[in-house]
């Protein structure tokens, strides 16, 4: 579920050595399956643990999860980095904002996932987003572009070059195409 680098977990056993015995630490999301989902690390006294809690074994120490976080850390790496700017701490959980779905899930549901994961935090870096509306027997997604994407100059080729070319691709033999069905009107809105 989730990866710590070798360092995180010298790190983490670091931190540890220093507190009362069987302290571990917590991984968390707080506000999972949002756009505000944020993931935290903090420690756990033994008596915070909860019978619902996974712990996963490392070295030295457990990472103790609670139940609501546990889908949405599935694929979290945790990683300690030292540059020249110094040191830090890096969790990257890309489930914590949309609960990853399964393989076997309707097509829609993970050509959804991928928009909802990947595609939509880039988009949302100019205001936009992207929505799957249907998917038709012939295998083509009809998508809704809104915020900034709606009457955005560039829409076409972020729909061509950027969602088709990725979705084509992650989805080969199940999906023929995109559509656009958005009325894109231009105004303060709009991305340029």
């Amino acid at each position: 579920m989730i990866t710590i680098s070798e360092q995180a977990q010298q790190h983490f056993a670091k931190l540890l050595s220093k507190q009362p015995a069987g302290t571990n630490i917590r991984v968390f999301v707080v506000n999972p399956g949002t756009a505000q989902a944020e993931c935290g690390v903090s420690y756990c006294p033994p008596d915070a643990i909860e019978d619902t809690d996974l712990a996963l074994n490392f070295n030295g120490f457990d990472a103790v999860v609670d139940s609501e976080s546990q889908p949405f850390l599935v694929d979290a790496d945790i990683d300690f980095v030292t540059d020249q700017m110094g040191s830090q701490l890096t969790l990257k959980a890309p489930n914590a904002k949309v609960r990853k779905v399964s393989d076997d899930a309707s097509l829609m549901e993970r050509v959804q996932y991928v928009i909802d994961s990947e595609i939509n935090p880039q988009l949302a870096n100019h205001g936009g987003r992207v929505s799957v509306m249907e998917l038709t027997s012939d295998g083509v997604a009809i998508l809704q572009f809104g915020g900034g994407c709606n009457g955005c100059s560039q829409v076409d080729l972020t729909l061509k070059e950027g969602i088709e070319k990725e979705l084509l691709n992650r989805f080969s033999g199940e999906l023929k195409g995109v559509r656009d069905i958005t009325e894109h009107q231009r105004g303060e809105h709009s991305y340029y």
